[in-house]
């Protein structure tokens, strides 16, 4: 396998690049620099125009400068600009490691690689080798030698270029704009800024944790059924079945075929007979036909993007003749989640935004031409100022996040007391506020599997903590081999859904013979049995900012040599996966002990990852269920490593799943602890927050040591003693 760490660029962009370094003078100042907060500052180039850069999409509010910017600042921003091009500088020590980008095709550390934040339909990664893709996150995390950090975000939509080739440059085709830079002791601190300032993923449905399974397409509705009964035939966990395009009639968003899905509240009930959920997709792209009420609606309110000469631009996407919402606008933002009532009345249960680039078959490099206008007047927020008009070069790397902003509204609005999921496939920095996402369009190939770890934990190292790769890639035909080993991973993606394209072959676990159906449902019922930590993980992604996929150096930021690890990750802090094909893999410190789930010996197992338990951790697990419906506390597990001093923490987060009680404390927070007494350990289980009923009856203590696991039964509440 081939990975490149300096992808490469255009050579139009290396150029300007190239030229823009030369000329930038060394030492530049910004003409205003402040503090925003004590640990984040911002710096405002001597050009700045607020007009052509405000309201800002990634930042929750506009900034409050709170005083002058100290002497002993450490990190600051030089600005330039130079053949058409506005740059924005920061310095790096070549003993730093820079990590971030949002998706990149790229190992994770990201030195030495450069990207075009311009979001692109690219399918199999193949257009422009790949420096484009679907998301923008124009951030960058820096993490110094001694596991102090950094983050360098530029608050900038227009088209640009990010290269780390030694040094952070943003070189942007918009006009001069200001970057932020937030300092702190350790990334994990950094990050937990970036949240607060762009904002954190809403706490998900717990369903949305479960396994989910998709193709382009399940059609006809006959076919879809026989996939949802043959996962609970052979007991094979799943909460999820997906609808690709051809459930709609010729294409046309928010319809349905008569033929290929008759009845789709139907099919929904039959999703929910059998404990599952059904998500739908929705493209941006409406076709041009008089009488289809979607471009009727829209053509009577003047809501579509316009060409550079004020004419309604007329693309083409899977309908054929297309026009695109201009989301620019409040009305159209009201009109796109008004449509979500009808849709949703279908008893959907989730969204999936795609296309969204937004992609166009007809258009230049795949997308609508740069010099088409939006008209603006939304506001982001109910009190902030109206986006002004200006053009597509502005606008496209946030089309997708105003889409996901406006489906999420709609969907909110049809089902109050729901908590809503929608996906994306393009976004912007700050855009997790408003969706999950996957990474797009990958391949059926080993390259594509061992990239989608770097992939999903840059994603996560810039503020996006629910996403994931297509299982099994996308593009073409997975071997046996190869399905059992992404399955086998896969259920530790924080997003786990398989998911192929038209022309490949079939590509459900069974369709591989029987030990790769034993290998996926070996991996599901690891990661159904693990839900208690997940939902947990998630909650305090929700509250912290934290990802729940986390690089393996978050083990011990002091250990520069875990720093490039990307083959193991962490899933959440107190578990550590390391998959079959991650050959001598650097490995934190410390008493990582392998953790058995459900009687797998991963250790001889040809697919699954081994799973080892953080020393002073204590995990969560339920029981083996098939869905999340049947997910209950009243049989809890808990794994239990000791430290070197006889001592383990954990932690439980419960509540109903659904709905949005926990937001007025209709939620538990249950604090695990070990303790060491002679050849006695104690495990004792309270409630700290909340007014939800723990629902806990009886504790299991599974005591992991290097001999083996010992066991003791208790009921909550007690102190639960294992002999060592």
């Amino acid at each position: 396998m081939k990975i490149r760490t300096d992808s490469r660029l255009p050579g139009a962009y290396w150029k300007g690049i190239f030229l823009l370094l030369c000329i930038m003078p060394l030492g530049a100042a910004a003409e205003r620099a402040a503090l925003i907060q004590d640990n984040v500052a911002i710096f405002y180039p001597d050009n700045f125009d607020a007009d052509a850069n405000l309201p800002s999409f990634a930042l929750l509010e506009e900034p409050e400068e709170i005083g002058a910017l100290p002497e002993d600042w450490q990190t600051r921003v030089e600005f330039s600009s130079a053949f058409g091009q506005s740059m924005a500088k920061v310095e790096v020590d070549s003993s730093t490691n820079l990590y971030g980008g949002g998706e990149a095709l790229s190992r994770l550390l990201r030195k030495g690689g450069s990207q075009i934040l311009w979001n692109t339909d690219n399918y199999g990664y193949g257009r422009d080798d790949g420096v484009k893709l679907y998301q923008s996150h124009p951030w960058v995390l820096a993490v110094r030698p001694d596991g102090s950090a950094y983050g360098v975000l530029a608050d900038n939509t227009w088209k640009q270029t990010l290269s780390m080739s030694d040094d952070v440059v943003f070189s942007s085709e918009g006009p001069a704009f200001r970057v932020l830079v937030i300092e702190g002791n350790t990334p994990q601190e950094v990050l937990a800024t970036l949240g607060d300032l762009t904002g954190k993923m809403p706490l998900p449905p717990r369903w949305s944790l479960g396994f989910q399974q998709s193709r382009y397409s399940y059609v006809p509705e006959s076919r879809a059924k026989e996939i949802v009964d043959t996962f609970r035939n052979k007991k094979i966990p799943i909460d999820v079945l997906w609808f690709d395009i051809d459930y709609m009639d010729a294409f046309k968003v928010f319809t349905f075929d008569s033929e290929m899905y008759p009845d789709p509240k139907g099919m929904n009930a039959y999703l929910h007979q059998n404990k599952m959920k059904g998500i739908w997709m929705i493209d941006p792209g409406v076709g041009i036909e008089e009488g289809y009420f979607v471009y009727d609606t829209g053509t009577e309110l003047d809501i579509w993007m316009k060409d550079a000469d004020g004419e309604v631009y007329e693309g083409e996407v899977w309908p054929g003749p297309t026009v695109f919402p201009d989301f620019t606008q409040q009305k159209t933002a009201e009109w796109w989640s008004e449509l979500y009532q009808d849709f949703m009345a279908q008893d959907i249960d989730g969204v999936w935004n795609d296309m969204n680039e937004p992609s166009d078959f007809t258009g230049p490099d795949g997308s609508v031409p740069e010099d088409n206008v939006h008209a603006g007047g939304l506001r982001l927020t109910s009190n902030g100022k109206p986006l002004p008009a200006d053009s597509h070069l502005r606008y496209h790397n946030v089309y997708g996040m105003l889409m996901v902003k406006a489906s999420r509204q709609g969907i909110v609005d049809a089902n109050p007391d729901k908590r809503p999921f929608v996906l994306t496939r393009a976004n912007y920095l700050g855009g997790q506020r408003y969706a999950a996402t996957w990474t797009g369009d990958n391949n059926s190939t080993w390259e594509h599997l061992r990239l989608s770890v770097p992939m999903s934990l840059n994603l996560g190292l810039s503020g996006q903590p629910f996403n994931g790769p297509d299982i099994g890639g996308f593009i073409g035909n997975a071997s046996p081999e190869l399905f059992g080993h992404w399955m086998a991973v896969g259920a530790f993606y924080p997003f786990a859904r398989a998911h192929s394209a038209i022309e490949s072959d079939d590509q459900e676990p069974w369709v591989f013979g029987r030990e790769v159906e034993r290998a996926s449902r070996v991996a599901l019922e690891r990661r159904y049995r693990l839900m208690p930590y997940l939902y947990t993980q998630f909650y305090q992604a929700s509250k912290t900012g934290i990802p729940v996929m986390q690089p393996t150096f978050f083990a011990d930021i002091a250990d520069t040599s875990l720093r490039g690890e990307d083959r193991t990750f962490l899933f959440g802090p107190d578990l550590l996966v390391v998959p079959k094909w991650a050959d001598k893999p650097s490995m934190p410190e410390g008493a990582w002990r392998v953790l058995s789930l459900v009687g797998e010996n991963s250790l001889r197992d040809e697919f699954q990852p081994d799973l080892r338990i953080r020393d002073g951790a204590i995990v969560p697990a339920g029981k083996i269920i098939q869905s999340t419906d049947d997910y209950s506390l009243n049989e809890l597990s808990l794994y239990v490593s000791l430290d070197a001093d006889g001592n383990a923490q954990g932690q439980l987060y419960h509540d109903a799943g659904n709905g949005y009680g926990y937001q007025q404390g209709e939620y538990a927070l249950i604090e695990f602890a070990a303790t060491t007494s002679g050849d006695t350990v104690e495990v004792t289980a309270s409630k700290t927050e909340g007014n939800y009923p723990a629902e806990i009856d009886q504790l299991q203590i599974k005591l992991v040591t290097d001999d083996g696991v010992k066991t003791a039964r208790g009921a909550f509440g007690e102190v639960v003693k294992v002999r060592l």
